[in-house]
């Protein structure tokens, strides 16, 4: 071989062994990849606020947080009897309901009607249908004197409600006290009249993916009319109509 062979040869072999080397070097010199951390987001941005009104005030919660519940949560302190309410009464209720509850013109009858419930027309009043005592108070205090609500002081409520009751025959002392403790305790005659809303359960039967909308069932059938059950009452026996 000659010489400048050689040396092409020796140059070849010394080129193998340096790029490998000069690989790991570099390889070593390099700094190790990291995993990559995640940016956190920023929080969305606080809504703008337009400036307009402001927090009510406690007092100002407390002078329209006024709804009573059944079982009296809700009831103000106060007191108030049926003799109080009397005078109370005659005084700024009697114009449309009567001296005696017995209603005017068209405003409602507050007292009476006791089993007329199953009657053809029944005189639903407080003390034939209403069910809950603390319902009278809630209603006489948000919503009474017409014309003039929320007029009425708690001690004011009280002593309506406790005449009222008492001219239902519901209360029968006129002295009874009613205020926040003895109010719910009152046991309207009418109170086993109403339950909770059931149709969950007692008309889940009818209950269909696929409800029928044709042809479901046998055609109906007549069995009387009204001229020949004589619905339409006279002139006589009808009621008068304005």
């Amino acid at each position: 071989m000659s010489r400048s062979l050689s040396l092409v040869a020796y140059l070849a072999v010394a080129a193998s062994v340096a790029l490998p080397l000069s690989q790991a070097i570099a390889e070593k010199a390099a700094p190790k990849a990291t995993k990559a951390v995640a940016t956190p987001t920023a929080p969305p941005p606080m809504p703008v606020k337009l400036g307009l009104g402001r927090p009510a005030l406690p007092e100002e919660i407390h002078a329209w947080d006024t709804d009573v519940r059944p079982d009296g949560l809700g009831l103000p302190p106060g007191k108030g009897t049926a003799k109080e309410g009397d005078a109370l009464f005659q005084e700024r209720c009697s114009t449309c309901h009567g001296e005696f509850g017995e209603g005017v013109g068209r405003y409602p009858v507050l007292s009476g009607g006791l089993g007329t419930l199953k009657a053809d027309r029944p005189d639903k009043t407080i003390g034939s249908y209403w069910p809950d005592a603390t319902t009278v108070y809630d209603y006489i205090r948000r919503a009474m004197p017409f014309g003039n609500a929320r007029s009425l002081t708690a001690d004011e409520a009280y002593a309506l409600t406790a005449y009222l009751l008492n001219m239902n025959d519901v209360i029968k002392d006129p002295d009874f006290e009613l205020n926040q403790n003895t109010l719910a305790k009152v046991k309207m005659p009418n109170a086993a009249g109403f339950y909770g809303d059931d149709r969950d359960t007692s008309e889940k039967q009818f209950w269909n993916k696929a409800p029928c909308m044709k042809d479901c069932g046998p055609a109906p059938k007549v069995i009387g009319r009204a001229i020949a059950v004589d619905v339409t009452p006279d002139e006589k026996a009808g009621p008068k109509v304005d």
